[in-house]
């Protein structure tokens, strides 16, 4: 029987914090960061915390994390979660930097999960933006009518539904929220779209155009 393969020393079994300050970028770092991309990172960790340390060397060198150290030097972090790669070599380490990032890129998506997950998220009315997403990706992803939860209809009965995607700061998205919960009490529905939500924000555009239309 085969002895099983062994991997050797994970870095990932000791996790430590370590000062910002004491973290040094690779200065041929061939990932570029832009600062949409970096905001965006930094709006992750504000709503998820800290799930992935950066990787680095025992003196400090940043082999992997690149823009996440550059989110927690814009929230103003002192410390950030570490994993140490001992007893890398040079070129391993270097060659790392570059794997860690094409590696991920190699991926692909199923789309149909995929739009089925970020339409989901939308109606429970997840800020979709933290994703990572462009409202402009978005609006290609996510079908206009495929999970509205209509019944069986042929493509040509589907032409009159269409699903829109708001991006709204917190406080916003509490009040349209309200609204929208305010206007599902005040009884049912009238009309074919079986999708609470759009017919109570429907009712809610209809009140305000009434009296300020």
């Amino acid at each position: 029987m085969a002895k099983p393969k062994t991997i050797g020393t994970n870095p990932a079994d000791r996790i430590e914090q370590w000062p910002v300050s004491k973290l040094v970028p690779y200065a041929r770092n061939a990932r570029t960061h832009s600062a949409a991309q970096v905001a965006q990172l930094a709006a992750s960790i504000r709503e998820w915390g800290w799930t992935t340390p950066v990787l680095v060397s025992p003196d400090g060198g940043l082999i992997a994390g690149h823009g996440r150290l550059l989110a927690a030097q814009q929230l103003g972090l002192e410390t950030v979660p570490v994993v140490i790669a001992e007893g890398w070599s040079v070129a391993k380490t270097r060659a790392y930097v570059l794997a860690d990032n094409k590696l991920a890129e190699n991926a692909g998506w199923d789309s149909e999960l995929l739009a089925l997950e970020l339409g989901e998220l939308g109606e429970l009315g997840f800020d979709l933006e933290l994703t990572g997403f462009s409202d402009e990706e978005l609006s290609k992803i996510i079908p206009d009518v495929s999970e509205i939860g209509l019944p069986e209809l042929a493509s040509g009965d589907r032409q009159p539904f269409q699903q829109m995607t708001f991006t709204l700061h917190d406080a916003q998205a509490e009040q349209v929220q309200r609204a929208v919960d305010a206007a599902k009490k005040m009884g049912a529905f009238d009309g074919p779209n079986e999708n609470s939500n759009g017919n109570a924000l429907a009712r809610v555009c209809e009140t305000f155009m009434t009296r300020h239309g």
